[in-house]
């Protein structure tokens, strides 16, 4: 009797202890765990040391540093007609990691999407005069309509910086042709 229980000891600690090591998680400052038991949502846990029940409590790891998002080149239309490249830079962080993983499937895809279709959105209604001259407005603007969108996912977008305004080179030399005589009357 005692030579199958002493095994069994052993088998039972060994398991033990691999449940134990499974169930440990060490949450770093700048993360939270958002914890699911048997599917339903329990909260959000961290920093610091979190235990969670294996097989019956899942956790996701949502980091809340601010997250740089480079918005790719867009092709927009302006008001009068102009076909320019715009890009620019968004910042945000996650202020809520619990709605940012129950409330959108994937915050960090959803977020450049908004910003993608608010950038063309906003700055297809402007003239090309007011998007190169005015872009402070703009960016305001972008910052605050990406924000309004993203706040039911927990996410907060504090800067919208447009980048670079490519225009095509007719453009280019028309602007440079029509400079010209201006700055040759400027030197009489």
């Amino acid at each position: 009797m005692t030579q199958l229980f002493v095994p069994f000891l052993i088998l039972v600690a060994v398991l033990f202890f691999i449940i134990l090591a499974n169930a440990i998680r060490v949450v770093r400052e700048y993360e939270r765990l958002v914890v699911f038991t048997l599917g339903r949502l329990e909260g959000e846990k961290g920093p610091g040391l979190v235990l969670l029940w294996p097989i019956v409590q899942r956790a996701i790891k949502v980091d809340l540093r601010t997250i740089t998002l480079d918005v790719p080149a867009q092709d927009i239309i302006t008001r009068d007609n102009v076909s320019v490249k715009v890009n620019a830079v968004v910042f945000y962080r996650v202020i809520s990691a619990k709605d940012a993983v129950v409330q959108v499937q994937n915050y960090l895809f959803a977020t450049s999407q908004i910003a993608q279709t608010t950038l063309r959105s906003i700055l297809g209604q402007q003239e090309l005069d007011e998007l190169l001259s005015e872009r402070e407005k703009l960016n305001q603007a972008l910052q605050q309509v990406i924000d309004r969108q993203t706040e039911p996912w927990g996410v907060k977008v504090s800067t919208v910086e447009v980048k670079n305004v490519d225009l095509p080179q007719d453009m280019q030399r028309a602007i440079a042709r029509q400079a010209r005589p201006s700055a040759s009357a400027a030197r009489r």
